[in-house]
């Protein structure tokens, strides 16, 4: 008789618990689907990029790098664009993306090279072979190591959520998002590594550019190249958007990065202060 409530019990508790894993779970969902909701539609002007990113962020245009990046090459090409700011991602599930008369380009590199191919656009041509090496080379670095590094520390790290709150996440989504991001860090290596070794891993990229940056004004030299939208991308985000962890006090040992942020800040960002929230305390009106 023992034996048989004891049993009863059992599953009663695991039933319980399977309820409550299934009601978290569907909770979740709801929330990451309502978060990802398609922004509405509205017809826009013909050959005008349409950018669909996140929103902007408090001290820099965005709390991606990659929008940053995106959003500079097109002030830097000089191509018409507009903003949509929402979380409906791209058929690839990321941000940011765009729209070209009809047609949806998802991930900033093919949006770049599918805008290079159309539009007839070379910002490297005045570059040797060489230099355009080197450019991919510390581009690559930065996109497929040290934002890995990055993200650990935005997104890992960070036990007060920070990002979510400036990104105005729900709690629950937040917890959805933030779950996925560690699978998706574990699975790339970096999240197998200590804080110290992460951030040792993040201070080599940042010292290897900064000896190569040199005193040069842009990545090559006096000229921008296209590798400099995603260089600022990233470094601008460090630079502004730390938040006071360790990458802030990283990033400030290297005194030519953070002036190479104000310059390219300058150069293609003269309505810097319109495309931020100053802190979340204000609308940003671009």
């Amino acid at each position: 008789m023992l034996d048989a409530n004891m049993e009863s019990e059992n599953v009663l508790f695991w039933s319980k618990a399977t309820g409550t894993f299934l009601i978290s779970s569907a909770v979740l969902y709801i929330a990451w689907k309502k978060m990802i909701s398609k922004a509405p539609k509205k017809d826009h002007l013909p050959d005008t990029v349409i950018l669909h990113q996140i929103g902007r962020g408090p001290f820099a245009p965005s709390m991606t790098p990659f929008a940053i990046k995106l959003e500079t090459y097109l002030r830097m090409a000089n191509i018409p664009y507009e903003n949509v700011h929402s979380f409906t991602p791209s058929k690839k599930g990321k941000f940011p993306w765009i729209e070209y008369n009809g047609e949806n380009i998802p991930d900033s590199e093919f949006c770049i090279e599918y805008l290079n191919d159309k539009l007839g656009i070379d910002l490297d041509k005045d570059f040797t072979a060489k230099e355009r090496g080197i450019a991919r080379a510390f581009q690559k670095m930065l996109e497929e190591n040290t934002y890995w590094a990055f993200a650990t520390d935005r997104w890992v790290y960070d036990k007060d959520w920070t990002a979510c709150k400036v990104m105005k996440i729900s709690t629950i989504a937040g917890y959805f998002y933030r779950r996925q991001f560690k699978k998706m860090i574990y699975a790339v290596g970096m999240g197998r590594h200590s804080p110290d070794e992460v951030y040792h891993i993040m201070e080599l990229d940042f010292k290897a550019l900064s000896d190569f940056l040199g005193n040069k004004k842009f990545l090559l030299g006096d000229k921008p190249c296209q590798a400099d939208c995603s260089v600022f991308g990233l470094i601008g985000n460090a630079y502004w958007q730390s938040f006071g962890s360790p990458v802030e006090s990283i990033i400030k040992k290297y005194r030519n990065l953070c002036e190479y942020c104000e310059r390219m800040k300058e150069t293609f960002w003269p309505d810097w202060d319109q495309c931020i929230t100053h802190g979340n305390t204000k609308e940003a009106t671009k």
